[in-house]
């Protein structure tokens, strides 16, 4: 039975999230009756992490069995073929080990979460970045950041819905950086809280404005109580990057042809 590692990109506009629901369209519904109706498996596709509704991905991960065998670039192709019109597509499959799992074997998780800073409202970035008119320092975002960087409690930036066994997670990296009139929070983790993107980013629009600084972040980590800390930035400005792999884990039976708790935001 191959195992099959697929990197999607996807317009979470339009879905209720990742994970299959009763009465909502959801990605990986839509992802597996696009398997279905190629190879008439009904198997099932595990993300490595589970976005929330509106958020987006330019590279999440899955991994899925099938019981016969196919050419990794037919099962791209025959999935994109059948997706269409759905605002999601396959950017590359590979086969893999049995023992790689999207959600299991994944080491880091990487996010983007894009403002666009300006005053004329958006047209071609609707619902792709959140719209923030007041001006933003940039340079005090990045620096009161780094307060997050390591290993600490996340309380004030889990949302109260979060079923994570612990609040404790370890940030590898936040950078906030500026091009244009576009704001990009990037972090790094192995894995995050519910909401927990979001919640950060609402918090350094408010370092952002003048109104806390790094030392208030600080304090607000410290507090361990969500009331305390700034909005939940809007979904539509969330993307899911990209996933790393321990190097053992990685695809061998790579196919030449072709040219923790997860994450939830």
């Amino acid at each position: 039975m191959p195992r099959y590692k697929l990197t999607i990109e996807y317009d979470g506009s339009d879905f209720f999230g990742w994970q299959r629901q009763k009465d909502q369209i959801s990605v990986q519904e839509v992802l597996e009756e696009a398997v279905f109706k190629f190879s008439g498996e009904r198997a099932q596709v595990f993300a490595s992490g589970r976005t929330d509704s509106g958020v987006h991905a330019l590279g999440q991960v899955a991994s899925m069995d099938l019981e016969r065998s196919f050419p990794a670039d037919k099962v791209r192709d025959a999935i994109n073929f059948h997706l269409r019109p759905a605002r999601v597509a396959v950017l590359a499959t590979e086969i893999v080990d049995e023992e790689f799992h999207a959600r299991f074997s994944a080491t880091e998780r990487s996010y983007l979460y894009r403002i666009i800073n300006r005053r004329a409202h958006l047209v071609l970035d609707h619902q792709r970045a959140w719209f923030v008119p007041q001006k933003l320092d940039v340079a005090a975002m990045h620096e009161a950041a780094q307060v997050l960087v390591g290993t600490h409690d996340f309380t004030s930036f889990r949302a109260k819905e979060c079923q994570a066994q612990s609040p404790v997670k370890t940030m590898n990296r936040i950078a906030v950086s500026q091009m244009g009139e576009e704001i990009r929070i990037e972090l790094s983790a192995r894995s995050f809280l519910y909401h927990q993107v979001r919640n950060i980013a609402g918090s350094l629009k408010k370092v952002g404005l003048g109104k806390w600084t790094g030392e208030d972040l600080k304090r607000v980590l410290a507090a361990r109580d969500r009331s305390v800390a700034g909005e939940m930035a809007p979904a539509w400005g969330l993307y899911f990057v990209s996933v790393s792999f321990d190097a053992t884990e990685q695809d061998v039976g790579h196919d030449p042809s072709v040219g923790p708790e997860p994450a939830r935001q």
